[in-house]
């Protein structure tokens, strides 16, 4: 089991980080305001006009620690990657298997992101009472999963997949309390750039999950670049963003509405660009990370092993068994569902 490492993100424009022996310092206006180890960071994440020294990037892809760097907007702008771990052997069972049945894959991907985003409908049913809208959703999801069952077109899955998503957000605005819903409307998904308050919010969630994911594949061996679902594109970390399906709903879509329905993040938080985007200020970013972080340290049961676990180690766990199942160790992969 792959220990919990802390992810460190440093959101302060002018910050400087620097190697001081076997620790990672941090100085902004040329005062240390932070140090810590090595072994005690997974991840280095960097929001805007950040600088790294060379020397503590050359430690960092001898160490494996990942070191991302994203606009102050939230948007991915590059990764360090050090010398790709794992058996040679494990990679080319996920080349071949990428180039011959994605559907495979692919199929348990989906299967598992609309399981779990029918999950969050439902709870919220049980939670709120009954809502003719979001019944009918259940209903089309339900039937969506069906279609799904036997399908080994890989167009068709994503097919359904866009299908599904759409329904999905057609209600999420009502998984938004009423008395926030004001400050917080959501029409519709909306990307590059997110064109309101909580699509801001979801795509930043989105986007340090994505990359949490790509390190926990690197740290079993795979490729994060060859997926099943997603097609192959320059610099797009495909099978990362499979493995994010699981998750989208249980974990990202989830933590953005806490944030919203407890009022811990305010309409005031937010800044309108003169492009029509949307982001957040520099106080609410870091408001953001901090529960971030702190949901990744609570437990959970996991559905498939069946062992308490911090929800962070989710992404390794998952990459673990996606690595058992390309080495045959397994008969199916399991993907993460919400019970």
């Amino acid at each position: 089991m792959k220990k919990l490492l802390n992810n460190l993100y440093i959101t302060t424009d002018g910050s400087y980080l620097h190697k001081e022996r076997e620790t990672i310092v941090i100085e902004q206006e040329k005062k240390k305001v932070f140090q810590l180890p090595f072994h005690a960071v997974g991840n280095l994440f960097c929001f805007g006009h950040v600088m790294v020294s060379p020397a503590l990037m050359m430690a960092c892809g001898e160490k494996g620690i990942g070191l991302s760097f994203f606009t102050g907007f939230g948007k991915f702008q590059g990764r360090l990657q050090g010398p790709q771990s794992g058996n040679v052997l494990l990679r080319r069972a996920q080349y071949r298997l990428s180039d011959q049945t994605p559907e495979t894959l692919a199929r348990l991907f989906v299967a598992a992101k609309i399981t779990n985003s029918r999950q969050i409908l439902m709870k919220h049913q049980r939670n709120h009472g009954d809502d003719d809208a979001l019944k009918q959703v259940v209903t089309m999801l339900a039937g969506c999963l069906r279609r799904l069952e036997h399908q080994t077109d890989v167009d068709q899955i994503r097919g359904i997949e866009g299908e599904a998503a759409a329904r999905y957000f057609s209600v999420f605005n009502r998984l938004v309390l009423e008395s926030q819903r004001k400050h917080f409307s959501f029409g519709g998904r909306t990307k590059r750039p997110p064109l309101d308050k909580v699509n801001a919010l979801l795509s930043f969630s989105y986007t340090l999950l994505t990359h949490e994911i790509a390190s926990a594949l690197q740290g079993v061996g795979l490729d994060p670049y060859v997926g099943f679902l997603h097609t192959d594109r320059p610099g797009r970390v495909s099978l990362a963003l499979d493995m994010l399906e699981e998750f989208r709903a249980w974990w990202c879509d989830r933590f953005v509405l806490t944030l919203i329905n407890r009022n811990q993040i305010k309409s005031s938080d937010f800044i309108n660009e003169a492009s029509g985007a949307i982001r957040m200020k520099d106080d609410a970013r870091k408001m953001f990370l901090t529960q971030w972080q702190e949901r990744k340290q609570e437990n959970l049961q996991h559905p498939y092993i069946g062992e308490k676990i911090q929800i962070g180690l989710l992404p390794h766990v998952q990459a673990m068994l996606l690595a058992r199942f390309l080495r045959d160790d397994l008969e199916c992969y399991p993907p993460f569902l919400v019970r």
